[in-house]
């Protein structure tokens, strides 16, 4: 009798951790916004002001980071521009942990809490440069990808031209997650 109820007390144990490690396994690592839903098309705010938008970033959410996050890093990127060169509109970095959002107008600096870095974009300078393909080249994707880092802030020394610290924070990413815009003219 003691040997029946404790196996049905092992089998119950490792019913319920099964269940928590499959709801664990579950989570899945997002970015999302309030701005465009994904593979839709950027609004004029988001449009560099260039082409005729207001040069804003959209606000970025996210969530189901893994546990050992210690930094995020966030990219946009063109991979439609330049003859298939791709072009870098963003990149920001040392993003603390405990963050699970970038506010509306974050690439112009605002609302940024002290420590996060952005490096200059493809336009030239840092901060967010917002989509402006060349008119009559069809419909470009802009990749936003959220890198979950295993580190606080980046190392000083490595490449810190956009596509060296993009390949960096691939290369160093727990998890990654996208959300891409389109825009043409």
């Amino acid at each position: 009798m003691v040997r029946t109820a404790g196996k049905a007390a092992f089998t119950l144990y490792l019913t319920l951790s099964g269940l928590w490690l499959s709801n664990a396994a579950a989570q899945t690592f997002e970015l999302t916004s309030p701005d465009f839903a994904n593979g839709a098309k950027l609004s004029l705010a988001q449009v560099n002001s260039r082409c005729g938008g207001r040069n804003g970033s959209p606000a970025l959410r996210w969530s189901g980071a893994p546990p050992k996050t210690k930094s995020y890093a966030l990219t946009v990127f063109d991979p439609d521009a330049g003859g298939g060169a791709g072009f870098w509109h963003w990149l920001i970095f040392d993003i603390p942990a405990n963050a699970s959002q970038l506010p509306e107008g974050a690439g112009s600096g605002k609302g940024l809490s002290q420590g996060i870095k952005q490096i200059a974009n493809d336009f030239g300078g840092p901060g967010y440069g917002g989509a402006c393909p060349p008119p009559g080249s069809g419909i470009h994707h802009y990749q936003f990808t959220l890198y979950a880092l295993g580190i606080a802030n980046l190392p000083a020394g490595i490449d810190s031209s956009s596509s060296g610290l993009a390949a960096y924070f691939k290369s160093h990413a727990l998890a990654t997650a996208v959300l891409t815009g389109i825009y043409s003219r």
